[in-house]
C-alpha cells in the first residue's frame, strides 16, 4: 500500500482487481454494506493469495500464521493490515466473528496441507470453511431476519464452490491438486493420473464425461436445496447473494454446453454478461 491509499481504497482495488463475479453484485449495494462486503471480500483473497500465489510450502504456512495473529490483532481493537483496517469498523455492525474469519484461514490451510479428498464428506467439510462460511458473512452483511437465511448461503456457498471445482479441473491438476474426491473418481473409472496428465483422447473419455455429469447434477441439486431455504421475507435483502448465483450457475450451463471441456481451458463469463444477470437478477427479484 502506498502512503497515499487509503484502506477503503486498498480493498476496492482488491476487489475490482480479481474480476471476481462476487464484484458485480456488490455493485447494486447501498454504500456501508458495500464496503462491508469489499473489506470482507478483499480479507478473503488475501489468504487465498498466499496458497495460490505462494510456491514455498514453508513460507505460506508461515504467512497463514501471520494471518491468524492479525485476526486475533483485529479483534484486539489493533489491525496493522489495510484489509483488516478497513474490515474493523464493520465487526459489529454485521455481526462478523473472530471464528468467521479464522475458517477462512482454515480453508486455506487445508489447501496447504492436502491435495486430494477422500469421499464427498471430506470436501464438503472444506467447502463449508473455504465458502459455507464466506456466505455466512456475506448474508449477515446483505442483511437477514431469519436463521434459516444463514443455512440457505451456507448451502449457497457449498454450490458454488462446486462449480469453482468442477470449471478449475485443469487449473487444479497443473498444480498437482484434484478436489473431486477419489471415492467417485473410483467409482466412475477415472484414473488420477489420467486428470493431472489433462492430454486427449482419454482426457475426455466417456468415463470422464460421466464423472463430471455426476458433478453437475449434484451442483444443480445444491443449488436447489439453497434456494428453498431462503425465507421470503429476506429474498430482497439477499439480492446480491441471488445475482451471485445466477452468474455461477450460468457459468455451470455454459460449461454443460460445452461438454466439460475443463481440463485444458478454464471457461468464463465476460463482465459484460455477468453485469447483465446481476441487474436481471435485480429486476426479477430472483
Amino acid at each position: 500500500m502506498t502512503s497515499r491509499m487509503t484502506p477503503e481504497a486498498y480493498v476496492q482495488q482488491k476487489a475490482a482487481k480479481s474480476g471476481s463475479s462476487f464484484y458485480y453484485a456488490f455493485l447494486f449495494l447501498p454504500p456501508p454494506r458495500r464496503a462491508a462486503i469489499t473489506a470482507f471480500y478483499a480479507f478473503c483473497r488475501e489468504v487465498d493469495d498466499v496458497v495460490d500465489e505462494v510456491s514455498d510450502s514453508g513460507v505460506a504456512a508461515t504467512k497463514l500464521q501471520w494471518w491468524r495473529r492479525e485476526v486475533a490483532a483485529l479483534f484486539a481493537g489493533t489491525p496493522s493490515h489495510p484489509v483488516t483496517l478497513a474490515l474493523q469498523p464493520h465487526l459489529v455492525p454485521f455481526g462478523i466473528r473472530a471464528d468467521h474469519l479464522s475458517a477462512v484461514i482454515d480453508g486455506c490451510q487445508v489447501d496447504l496441507e492436502q491435495s486430494r479428498f477422500l469421499d464427498f464428506p471430506g470436501l464438503a467439510r472444506y467447502c463449508d470453511l473455504v465458502a459455507g462460511v464466506v456466505g455466512e458473512v456475506a448474508a449477515r452483511i446483505f442483511g437477514h431476519s431469519a436463521e434459516a437465511t444463514l443455512q440457505y448461503a451456507h448451502k449457497l456457498g457449498l454450490a458454488m464452490q462446486l462449480t469453482n471445482i468442477i470449471r478449475d479441473v485443469g487449473e487444479d491438476a497443473r498444480r498437482g491438486r484434484i478436489y473431486l474426491p477419489m471415492s467417485e473418481l473410483q467409482a466412475h473409472d477415472v484414473k488420477a493420473n489420467e486428470i493431472l496428465k489433462r492430454e486427449s483422447p482419454w482426457g475426455y473419455s466417456e468415463r470422464f464425461q460421466a464423472l463430471m455429469h455426476f458433478q453437475a447434477a449434484r451442483a444443480h441439486a445444491t443449488y436447489d436445496e439453497a434456494l428453498a431455504l431462503l425465507p421470503a421475507a429476506d429474498r430482497v435483502a439477499q439480492n446480491p447473494g441471488l445475482m451471485m448465483a445466477n452468474i455461477y450457475r450460468t457459468l455451470l450451463r455454459e460449461i454443460e454446453r460445452q461438454g466439460f471441456q475443463v481440463l485444458h481451458q478454464r471457461t468464463s463469463l465476460t463482465p459484460l454478461r455477468k453485469l447483465w444477470i446481476a441487474a436481471r437478477t435485480r429486476w426479477r427479484g430472483r
